[in-house]
């Protein structure tokens, strides 16, 4: 079992910048892809960006250009820089990893994130 830890969020005005973290609990984020979602009021969740073990990161549209996934794997972390906010990006971000060849799958409690107009 490994439990994620994020860290990060909060309130922001629209144009302005949040960083988010993922910790894993045990030595093994270097065999999963690492994932970030989030999920608006009232919508469903939706992938935001994806990063695969060998450090190719993957963006939806709407956040392209502003926002960049990393990862540090020997410190077993991922990262979500935000940039150039907007009201529309406000929800909850959840991270994900993904074994990048089996089917373990783990969640982390989710971080608000309020950007406000």
């Amino acid at each position: 079992q490994v439990q994620l830890l994020e860290s990060g969020g909060g309130s922001v005005q629209a144009g302005g910048s949040l960083a988010l973290s993922c910790a894993t609990s045990r030595d093994v984020l270097i065999m999963y892809t690492a994932n970030w979602y989030r999920q608006a009021p009232g919508k469903q969740r939706e992938l935001v960006a994806t990063i695969t073990s060998g450090g190719t990161a993957n963006y939806t549209d709407d956040v392209k250009g502003r926002f960049t996934i990393s990862r540090d794997n020997a410190k077993n972390t991922a990262y979500l820089q935000m940039n150039a906010l907007k009201p529309e990006d406000t929800g909850v971000y959840y991270c994900n990893i993904k074994h990048a060849y089996g089917t373990a799958d783990y969640w982390g409690q989710g971080t608000q994130v309020t950007v406000s107009s």
